[in-house]
């Protein structure tokens, strides 16, 4: 007999089935026995009423593995309607060791520290799980909306010669005795490769050791990033952010409508255009001083709000920040040179995503290396290439952990990471 799942169940009543997953809960009673079994499409109730087998469920601790074989019966009080009757439990493996919080409760009781530190049982809560799911579908809906607009997915280097790409800190390792580098992005890469294919995305871990301790960091997360050649500026590069949002969040509902409900989201809608406010602009709108060069999460905050006051929109681009906070790659505004072609995209008052228009001539990466007072050789392999001639072309990067975490509405990034990686946890 085949394996079927928990939520197939529906499909065959009256019928003898077998499901197998983890013991989620029993509940004793004085005539009858339920055991709820959960798989990895949900939960079943088996109805044990025979005193030998109501016996065996009474030795199976929670989180222990079983299988089970039983008629299928309608049960309108039953998860999805419908139960197993008659049912013979084998368990596949010996009695499990509780874990130290409990799982079948509708909301895990532990604290962060302690779910992260027991994350292969923490996730297994459907919240935890949830959110997971949610994750997997938007990286799904991520490469289906590029592959439909002819991107080609890349693989580039995770280890690197120099530390060089940005301002922030880097992770050092010993390459064969050289001096290596764990990778801040693929920006470098995807932009060379943007002369291969001129439409490329990659999906990938990157690395930044900066000393941040809050609930919007992580010193190694998923990068999700696009680079696309021949745009006229920056606003063709947030056109097509705005179209890989959109398929995202198509691809979370029709992927994950199931943990969408487990979590009780409401998806956000993408606006056709989505709303943009210049820099200057934006420093009015969050109140701050006009010679602010960044914006505070403060700041970011009062965006969002007014977004959505105004327009009714959870994302706002913000265009035109200053070319001293952007890297030296960033192409300038050519009617406001102090100000760039860059943008930050704003998704509930917190940035999800950087990007904009790159410089594409070789003769501007010299002058804006030394404007910035900064050597050729860390960057020749890269800046030798706009040798050979690139078209002028942009990109963006989102972080996958802090968009789930803020469509998720999770207070702290981790909760929708399965094994983080920050300044104080290496394991598990």
């Amino acid at each position: 007999m085949q394996r079927i799942l928990s939520s197939q169940l529906t499909h065959h009543v009256g019928e003898s089935v077998r499901i197998a997953g983890w013991v989620h809960r029993r509940r004793l009673l004085k005539s009858v026995a339920f055991l709820i079994v959960r798989d990895a499409a949900g939960l079943a109730q088996v109805v044990v009423t025979d005193p030998a087998a109501r016996a065996a469920v009474e030795s199976l601790p929670e989180e222990t593995v079983v299988e089970v074989t039983g008629t299928v019966v309608a049960n309108a009080t039953a998860p999805a309607g419908v139960e197993l009757a008659e049912p013979t439990v084998r368990p596949l493996g010996p009695p499990a060791v509780p874990p130290p919080f409990d799982l079948y409760r509708p909301a895990l009781t532990a604290t962060l520290p302690t779910q992260l530190d027991h994350a292969p049982t923490a996730l297994r809560h459907p919240t935890r799980s949830a959110a997971l799911r949610i994750s997997a579908a938007a990286v799904a809906g991520f490469r289906a909306a590029l592959d439909a607009r002819q991107f080609v997915e890349i693989h580039t280097p995770k280890v690197v010669a120099s530390s060089t790409e940005s301002g922030a800190n880097v992770f050092a390792l010993d390459w064969f005795g050289r001096p290596a580098y764990l990778a801040q992005s693929p920006q470098f890469y995807k932009q060379l490769m943007v002369g291969v294919f001129e439409r490329v995305y990659e999906v990938g871990p990157v690395f930044r050791a900066e000393p941040h301790d809050t609930v919007r960091h992580l010193a190694q997360y998923t990068s999700l990033d696009v680079e696309l050649g021949f745009v006229a500026d920056h606003r063709d590069v947030m056109a097509v952010l705005r179209e890989t949002l959109a398929g995202m969040l198509a691809e979370v509902a029709a992927r994950a409508g199931g943990a969408v409900a487990t979590l009780g989201l409401t998806l956000p809608e993408v606006p056709a255009e989505i709303p943009a406010v210049h820099f200057t602009e934006a420093l009015k709108i969050a109140g701050a001083p006009v010679d602010e060069p960044d914006l505070a999460p403060a700041h970011e905050r009062a965006l969002g709000e007014w977004a959505l006051r105004e327009h009714g929109s959870d994302f706002l681009f913000v265009t035109g920040y200053p070319m001293a906070k952007r890297p030296f790659y960033t192409h300038p505004d050519p009617a406001r040179p102090a100000h760039s072609n860059g943008f930050d995209l704003l998704f509930r008052g917190l940035e999800l995503v950087t990007g904009g228009q790159r410089l594409h001539r070789h003769e501007d990466y010299l002058a804006a290396l030394a404007a910035r007072g900064e050597p050729v050789e860390p960057y020749a392999g890269y800046v030798d290439a706009f040798r050979h001639g690139m078209p002028p072309h942009g990109g963006f990067a989102i972080g996958l952990e802090r968009f789930v975490a803020r469509l998720t509405g999770a207070a702290n990034v981790r909760e929708v990471t399965a094994f983080p990686r920050d300044l104080h946890r290496l394991t598990p």
